[in-house]
């Protein structure tokens, strides 16, 4: 074979090529098998703890809110927090309920009416069933207003039911919500 001469000029090497031989090659390193990255598995992890933290800190406030709203007394209107005071008072006969409703404690009229009654059932071997009925609003200004009210006293008695209807008139002033400040019954 004959050898064949670049041409004149040309800047191809005339030495030849030299490759080193086989057995001295270093061989390629080797590479581990990928393994799968565990930040998908830790980054999926920290959503849902987060996603669960922050269902747990809403539903913690969620049942702070409506315990509040369940808890805190409506007195938004004189004839609410009338109702709802003899409800308290001569109902379910709950004192600390009723104070909630009132200006400064009980008040000695509505309380000895609810001493006549307990005496009264007692004395007839009854359950008296309370309704406050007719509950009418005069405002007499901003943060004063007259409600009057019917308290129907009912039972059976002997096998005949009967009740008895007594007409109050009550004083309701807005202290940071409407507020039971006097009562009497209206002759």
């Amino acid at each position: 074979m004959e050898s064949v001469q670049p041409p004149a000029g040309s800047q191809v090497s005339r030495v030849p090529a030299q490759r080193t031989p086989p057995d001295q090659l270093t061989p390629p390193p080797a590479t581990p098998a990928p393994e799968r990255p565990r930040r998908r598995l830790r980054t999926v992890l920290i959503v849902v703890a987060g996603v669960l933290a922050v269902l747990c800190v809403a539903a913690v406030v969620a049942g702070i809110v409506l315990y509040n709203r369940a808890a805190t007394p409506d007195r938004s209107a004189p004839d609410v927090a009338v109702v709802s005071y003899l409800q308290a008072t001569l109902v379910s006969r709950d004192q600390s309920r009723a104070a909630l409703f009132t200006c400064d404690g009980s008040l000695p009229s509505v309380d000895g009416f609810r001493a006549e009654m307990e005496r009264r059932e007692q004395e007839l071997d009854v359950g008296l069933s309370v309704n406050i009925e007719n509950v009418v609003v005069s405002t007499s200004g901003p943060t004063h207003a007259r409600v009057t009210a019917t308290i129907r006293r009912s039972a059976t008695v002997d096998g005949v039911q009967q009740s008895l209807t007594d007409a109050w008139q009550f004083e309701v002033e807005d202290r940071n919500g409407w507020r039971v400040c006097a009562g009497a019954p209206v002759s």
